[in-house]
């Protein structure tokens, strides 16, 4: 009698089994489908780099001296021309003075020994002076003549010394800082010392960014910029890069590259010596028929539905139709990572299939599809899913 049970048990749990899992009904597939859609693409690379006036000039001195005189301070406008600051010029004058007499003195010896010669080649002519004594006359006028070009030389270098030690302005700007105090002594001895740094006009400024050798070969001039500074959290700021430079920078083993952009300041916000964080905008698209990458992956587990032929530049997609899912070959443009442009072969509305929906468990067409779960999910992911084949 144990054993009828346990046979009845068996034949009980198989024949439910049989009914369940084989004779019932499968259930329907659906698709996770996203609509062709209008929008703007683009790649982006960034950067740090560092704001710097247009034109920046060290002004100094030529000659040294005590600074009797300062006319300017930090933030001063300025215009070229304008004078800056003095130096004490007693002994420049003095200097100046004493070639001058020197000057007068080698001219009355050149004029005598220039007289003395004509007199004595006219009487060496005739033969009345040995040739010594032209030959004499005529050393002692050279040499005269070379001292009164040798004092003149000397008389314009001391009137040049004179007036180096006015300090002006090179160029029209604003002063950025003054190295120097009244009554400092400068010395221009072995090179020229750093009075006062003009910029130019700060309305026209530049970023010099420091670009990574990996993303250089994507930068080009006249590509857009947006950059951001500390200073101003809430503002982003644009621009234009304008230069890239070949000369490569190596630090830490991490090579970069200077690229110059252009950063109008009209308001003045931006000041020199600002971090700037910058994006350079390589390629931009706007308005033009998108899709996800997932679509181009996916592809149905039916052998009655045949992929065509895509030729190069063109991708195969699948679109749900009221008829069921329908190829199309579609000419392809550029990528972002996420979408890809269409060209041509659908039109804005159709529905791209992405994947399959099994039992509520997404199929994505293969194993590119798989989500990095650390990653969010792509706006308009969820959309239009559920379709019913």
């Amino acid at each position: 009698m144990k054993k009828i049970t346990i046979i009845i048990i068996v034949v009980a749990v198989a024949v439910g089994a049989y009914f369940l899992f084989f004779n019932g009904k499968e259930k329907p597939v659906t698709y996770t489908t996203t609509p062709v859609e209008r929008g703007n693409i683009n790649t982006t690379v960034t950067a740090t780099g560092t704001l710097e006036a247009i034109i920046q000039v060290d002004v100094g001195t030529q000659v040294s001296g005590k600074i009797a005189n300062i006319y300017v301070d930090y933030n001063s406008i300025v215009t070229k021309g304008m004078v800056l600051a003095e130096l004490d010029q007693e002994l420049l004058k003095a200097t100046l003075a004493s070639q001058e007499a020197s000057l007068e003195s080698a001219k009355s010896e050149y004029e005598y020994q220039k007289k003395n010669f004509a007199r004595l080649s006219g009487l060496h002519d005739k033969n009345l002076i040995s040739d010594t004594e032209f030959e004499e006359a005529q050393y002692q006028y050279v040499t005269a003549e070379k001292s009164y070009e040798r004092a003149q030389a000397e008389m314009v270098s001391a009137k040049q010394n004179l007036d180096y030690a006015t300090i002006t302005s090179p160029i029209d700007g604003v002063v950025l800082s003054r190295e120097v105090e009244e009554g400092q002594t400068v010395a221009a001895s072995f090179e020229t010392p750093t009075m006062f740094t003009i910029a130019n006009d700060l309305r026209k400024m530049q970023v010099i960014a420091d670009v990574d050798e990996a993303d250089i070969g994507q930068v080009r001039e006249g590509q857009r910029v947006t950059f951001t500074v500390d200073a101003y959290p809430d503002d982003t700021f644009n621009g234009e890069v304008t230069q890239v430079r070949l000369y490569p920078t190596t630090e830490n083993n991490v090579v970069t590259y200077e690229v110059v952009i252009n950063a109008p300041n009209p308001d003045l916000k931006l000041k020199p010596g600002l971090t700037a964080n910058i994006t350079v905008y390589t390629m931009e698209k706007n308005d033009i028929l998108l899709a996800p990458l997932r679509a181009f992956r996916f592809t149905p587990n039916d052998p009655a539905l045949q992929t065509p032929t895509a030729q190069r530049g063109e991708e195969v997609v699948w679109l749900q139709t009221p008829e069921g899912l329908k190829a199309s070959v579609v000419k392809t443009g550029v990528s972002d990572g996420i979408n890809q442009e269409i060209i041509s072969g659908v039109k804005e509305g159709d529905l791209l299939v992405t994947g399959v929906q099994l039992d509520d468990i997404p199929q994505m067409g293969g194993p590119a599809d798989e989500t990095n779960p650390f990653m969010p999910s792509h706006p308009g992911s969820d959309r239009n899913k559920n379709k019913k084949k």
